[in-house]
């Protein structure tokens, strides 16, 4: 199944926030399904177009601070998103936005922030009942406790997974994350949960681990929290990336055994193409990421755990191939 609602956007440029996250990923990957000889007739049968979930402040509170959730709801709000969003440097001048260029203000962001944190949560109950869903959206994985980082606001993976825990529906669960980037956020949050594990296949080296481990206090930097597996992939060593992954997979799988459900982090961004600078630390051929999703729903449908898939990174003009020659193939399966 494919969640996704064309009303929405996925540029941040109404906001007057320049990251180059484009309207094409979501809308071109929609359109391709749409025109395929085979997938285009049987639409009906795979497209959700509308969920009714909402999140509460409750929903929030299990992931978040009551600190932290109190700033987003309030006067705090706008700090919040320029720290998150990373739009100013550290003398105070702007990056990567440009107030002049705004539509909407800030603060409207929320909104839309708390729309997307909705549909993981639909995703996984789709997928719950289907065995399969790709949410065209989510995957806020940098967000922690007490702030958001990454562009992440909000950790819709771990609101999902325990508000699904508080009604019943799910006891144990997975997190795969092939994001370009480590899934810490995720990791932190559930680093003393023995009910969710983590499995983040990630660059070795930038963002979010060039950071320093320590801030001003001494205290240690969450970014640093291991997942309940890791696998580091430097520069120049894509040929080895599938299989550790898949090598990763089976240490999930045998340390972590019987999840209810997995949450797939389906970033694009290691692609190599991909236009964001800090996601430059892997270069990933179109084979290469098919074969890792593949390898990742295959994992799953071998173990019969329901995936519920997210887009997660995914920036520029070509993040749409990603998506599209994977959802080609699972959606014929």
């Amino acid at each position: 199944m494919i969640l996704y609602d064309p009303r929405q956007a996925h540029s941040l440029e109404e906001f007057g926030i320049l990251i180059p996250v484009r309207e094409s990923r979501a809308r071109e990957t929609f359109a391709r399904l749409s025109a395929h000889p085979v997938l285009g007739p049987r639409r009906a049968a795979w497209h959700v177009a509308r969920w009714s979930e909402t999140l509460t402040a409750e929903d929030l509170l299990r992931a978040h601070s009551p600190e932290y959730v109190a700033r987003l709801t309030s006067e705090g709000l706008e700090e919040e998103i320029l720290r998150a969003y990373e739009l100013l440097h550290p003398d105070g001048t702007y990056h990567r936005y440009d107030p002049t260029r705004a539509q909407l203000p800030l603060r409207e962001l929320w909104g839309r922030i708390l729309e997307r944190a909705s549909g993981t949560l639909a995703g996984a109950r789709i997928a719950r009942q289907t065995g399969f869903c790709f949410y065209f959206g989510g995957g806020m994985h940098h967000a922690h406790r007490d702030f958001g980082a990454g562009f992440c606001l909000v950790n819709d993976l771990v609101i999902a997974l325990r508000r699904l825990q508080a009604e019943g529906r799910v006891r144990r669960a997975w997190v795969i994350d092939v994001d370009a980037h480590k899934g810490d956020g995720t990791a932190a949050l559930t680093a003393e949960d023995p009910t969710i594990a983590t499995l983040s296949i990630h660059m070795a080296a930038g963002w979010p681990l060039d950071q320093p481990p320590l801030d001003a206090a001494g205290v240690p930097n969450p970014s640093f929290i291991p997942s309940t597996v890791d696998i580091p992939v430097a520069a120049g060593e894509e040929a080895d990336y599938n299989p550790r992954l898949r090598e990763g997979l089976e240490r999930l799988a045998a340390g972590c055994p019987g999840a209810d459900l997995a949450l797939v982090v389906c970033g694009a961004d290691p692609y190599e193409k991909d236009e964001l600078p800090s996601a430059a630390g892997l270069r990933l051929t179109l084979a290469q990421l098919f074969e890792r999703d593949r390898a990742v729903w295959e994992f799953l449908r071998a173990r019969r755990v329901p995936g519920a898939w997210v887009m997660a990174g995914g920036y520029g003009r070509e993040s749409w191939r990603v998506y599209t020659q994977f959802l080609e193939w699972a959606l014929q399966q």
